[in-house]
């Protein structure tokens, strides 16, 4: 499993987010869409990005790492969690998502590099909200 800092179970570094992908996202109606309410504002800047991220490395370990994740394609709820927002917003939601937007083909498992780059995207996200 990845920590809470989104590097790989042998610290080895996730593969850069290429700039290509914030066009994309930014340039789709339906990913631009998403933005962190105030309610899940005060619940980053209450719990930490630190705290957020380790929620986030559980999220994407139990829901989206899996080779056939349980309800793939429905399992990310749209609100509830900053998290949330954010893998809806980058694509990181499902792993059809995954495949399209980021190249990781269904069907297998997300290797430690994988699930750091998807935590990297995460982040990179929220941090931008914050700011």
């Amino acid at each position: 499993m990845t920590g809470p800092g989104g590097s790989g179970a042998d610290d080895t570094p996730p593969p850069p987010i290429p700039d290509a992908l914030w066009q994309g996202l930014a340039r789709s109606a339906f990913r631009a869409r998403f933005h962190l309410d105030a309610k899940d504002r005060a619940y980053l800047e209450d719990k930490g990005l630190p705290t957020i991220m380790e929620h986030a490395a559980d999220f994407v370990a139990r829901r989206l790492a899996p080779a056939r994740p349980a309800r793939d394609g429905r399992q990310t709820p749209w609100r509830g969690h900053p998290v949330f927002v954010a893998q809806h917003a980058t694509a990181t939601c499902c792993r059809g998502c995954l495949e399209k937007w980021h190249g990781f083909a269904r069907g297998q498992a997300l290797d430690p590099t994988g699930r750091a780059y998807v935590l990297t995207v995460i982040r990179t996200w929220l941090e931008r909200e914050r700011s």
